[in-house]
């Protein structure tokens, strides 16, 4: 096997066994990056001499006997929207082009303690806007396993690069549904913590109640792992809890027996590729013969969760993108002959069509006459759809949704149809709604070889269920033996 075929934790044994160096694994990866990222376009920036020279260091600390982190010279990659201190953090925005970051976002600053190794910074849907990363001003993100079909999005570079083996894992933020979705189609894990459970500080904003950072990773244990690393209270983040500290590797255990778990109807019912609903009752079924008991369920008004998070998310998209007006810092247009051309030019030169959309919708349910009417109203089923999963997990340990309604579809497939696109994270906006934590684990191929995954949803804080009952059915089952295959590219 090459390095880059391994797992973060068997990387991890090698090292500290001294089979390998972190300058050979960073470099492996590297070289990957060339090989094969000419075709996926995961990367925005690859910070190779930076890369090398840092895996350099840690060796020089272990080999002199210093006492390191076990995750020291681990590499990693980073969507595009977090902040690393003097490395550019574009958003794959025109508007933020040649931003130099000034300061580190609390996770790297979390990574740093641990002294891993950035391999870059990752594509992305501009601001984290869309569900394909077709938007990035940049260049498109392509699926590993069909070059020809999206990888989902936002952090569709960030789930591209682990499936590619271009990056042992990757942080992505989730919104509604930016880990789960692309993780699902490009046929990795991805988790969205708990709002709240790691600090949003230094993360570029969307939607400030529902942004979330969280890990994509080849198997649940190094999701596990990652989280570990990157949870935790921070005073930075008004929005951050002071919680006690968990370990959550220690809820790897193999076994189910006796957990409780809903299949809500509706997310097995219209809309939902046959392929895809084959596949989550299959798990249910694979569910019931490890011990657990699954039963069907009703989440009747998840149906108005869309509605609802584009309502919301649009509302914040417009207050916090509020702050690139050509003046302080980012885009300015050249054409202006006062103030007042500078803020329009600069926002209509420097933003995309759907982060502009989305301005638009956000300001228009924010003004005078349809705050009520709109905005408010959003936030009262919001309170709805939150009692809602907490009549369910007074029932249930766990939920089994569809992670995506469908496998990875065709570029430009759905470009040109926002609500189409939109209706692409049906099955994970709820989930940002309510707060609550959701991950992605593959659970087999459709007819066309291309990834399905499944989504375990917990109450608030009970990561510990979500990462027992993956575990249990990762170790189960052979997901991991599948590979992309890197076909078409014809885009």
């Amino acid at each position: 096997m090459e390095l880059y075929e391994y797992t973060v934790h068997e990387l991890v044994e090698k090292l500290e066994k001294g089979e390998v160096t972190s300058e050979e694994i960073t470099r492996s990866y590297l070289d990957r990056i060339k090989e094969k990222d000419i075709y996926v376009k995961a990367y925005i920036t690859v910070l190779e001499d930076e890369a090398i020279k840092k895996a350099r260091e840690v060796d020089e600390a272990r080999k002199s006997g210093k006492s390191v982190s076990k995750y020291a010279g681990i590499p990693i990659g980073i969507k595009d929207n977090m902040c690393i201190e003097g490395t550019k953090t574009t958003c794959s925005s025109k508007m933020l082009e040649n931003f130099i970051a000034p300061y580190n976002a609390t996770v790297i600053e979390k990574l740093n303690s641990h002294d891993m190794v950035y391999l870059g910074k990752l594509n992305m849907d501009e601001f984290a806007m869309g569900s394909s990363t077709e938007h990035s001003a940049f260049f498109k993100t392509h699926n590993p396993w069909d070059l020809d079909r999206v990888p989902g999005g936002s952090s569709g570079g960030s789930a591209a690069a682990v499936a590619a083996e271009i990056a042992p894992w990757t942080l992505g933020s989730d919104t509604g549904g930016s880990i789960r979705q692309p993780a699902s189609l490009c046929g990795v894990v991805g988790l969205k913590p708990t709002y709240g459970l790691v600090s949003r500080y230094g993360l570029v904003a969307f939607a400030s109640s529902l942004d979330q950072i969280g890990p994509l990773t080849k198997d649940v244990t190094d999701s596990a792992i990652l989280l570990n690393l990157i949870a935790g209270h921070d005073e930075k983040d008004s929005t951050s809890l002071n919680l006690e500290t968990k370990d959550y590797t220690k809820a790897l255990i193999n076994d189910v027996k006796g957990m409780k778990i809903g299949l809500p109807k509706e997310y097995i019912g219209e809309g939902v590729n046959e392929e895809v609903k084959k596949s989550i009752l299959d798990v249910a079924k694979k569910y019931e013969e490890m011990g657990a008991i699954v039963e069907e369920c009703s989440f009747d008004v998840g149906k108005y969760a869309t509605s609802v998070y584009y309502i919301i998310a649009d509302a914040e998209a417009s207050s916090n993108l509020g702050r690139f007006d050509g003046i302080r810092y980012g885009y300015r247009s050249e054409k202006f002959d006062n103030l007042k051309d500078i803020y329009k030019n600069s926002r209509s030169e420097g933003f995309g069509e759907e982060v502009k959309r989305r301005i638009m919708v956000g300001t228009y349910v924010l003004s005078s006459g349809y705050y009520d009417a709109y905005y408010k109203k959003a936030q009262r089923v919001r309170t709805v759809i939150k009692n809602a999963y907490n009549e369910l997990f007074n029932k249930y340990d766990l939920l089994l949704t569809p992670t995506s309604p469908t496998t990875a579809f065709k570029m430009g497939e759905k470009s040109d149809n926002p609500l189409e696109m939109y209706l692409a994270d049906i099955c994970t906006v709820p989930v940002n709604i309510g707060g609550l934590p959701g991950m992605s684990i593959p659970c087999g191929l459709d007819s066309k070889g291309l990834p399905i995954s499944f989504q375990l949803i917990s109450k608030a804080f009970n990561e510990e269920a979500i990462f027992r009952a993956a575990y249990t059915y990762e170790q189960n089952t052979n997901f991991r033996e599948n590979k992309p295959s890197f076909k078409g590219g014809n885009d």
